[in-house]
């Protein structure tokens, strides 16, 4: 009885260990799952994603076509700004893995990154401007509209960032994140800086209502569906 009980209680503590986790590492999880899944399971899961997805897809549509323009990806450059960090992410989120100019666009913006902090003092333990660092370039180095060159580069941005969060935090995580990041059967994750996990676990949320308050003020105001928000509020 108690062996068959095991199974369930290990999934059971997987979800609970990644309901809190913050946004950056759920991607990072998620994307690990699915390198390991074979074929079949990823069109499966394909399926299952389109069916989700079509039921946002009105209330997401002109979003998406500005995420996959890049003349209007070209005017998203100041990232000091906390909207236009928000935009990039929703531009990340609905980027389309076949639009390779749109994600040179958004490449050549984000390697921009060390003459933003040196330039202008950025401060990346300053509210939430290091997690949306984080997961910006967590999504970007994980999408596949990029080279493996861009990804590399992404990457190595990634945890530069990582780096100068640790070193300049003055309680490095060393209990919750740590002890979870090695949680039995689970993707490792590299444990950064001691936030209140309530802070940062919906901080795609956060920043997604952000870039959505932003682009409702430049576009006619339509009739909300169902699931206008729906998207938004289950991630």
């Amino acid at each position: 009885m108690v062996e068959k009980r095991c199974p369930r209680l290990q999934r059971d503590g997987v979800y609970r260990w990644f309901s809190e986790l913050p946004s950056p590492q759920r991607v990072e999880f998620l994307c690990g799952l699915l390198d390991l899944c074979i074929p079949l399971e990823l069109r499966f899961l394909g399926a299952c994603l389109e069916d989700l997805a079509r039921k946002d897809y009105h209330s997401l549509r002109d979003s998406e076509i500005k995420a996959n323009n890049p003349a209007d990806l070209g005017s998203l450059t100041n990232l000091t700004d906390e909207v236009v960090r928000s935009k990039l992410l929703v531009s990340l989120a609905l980027l389309g893995s076949a639009h390779r100019e749109a994600a040179g666009v958004l490449f050549r913006t984000l390697t921009h990154i060390d003459s933003v902090i040196n330039n202008y003092g950025l401060q990346l333990n300053e509210g939430r401007t290091g997690d949306e660092f984080l997961l910006l370039f967590t999504m970007a180095s994980n999408h596949p509209a990029f080279s493996f060159h861009q990804k590399q580069v992404l990457r190595q941005e990634l945890t530069q960032i990582q780096s100068l969060m640790a070193s300049t935090s003055k309680n490095p995580s060393t209990s919750t994140l740590n002890t979870m990041a090695t949680y039995p059967g689970c993707h490792k994750v590299t444990p950064r800086s001691e936030t209140p996990i309530s802070s940062v676990s919906n901080s795609l949320e956060n920043v997604l209502h952000t870039s959505t308050h932003s682009m409702e003020e430049s576009i006619p105001k339509r009739p909300s569906g169902k699931h206008s928000k729906g998207w938004i509020q289950r991630l």
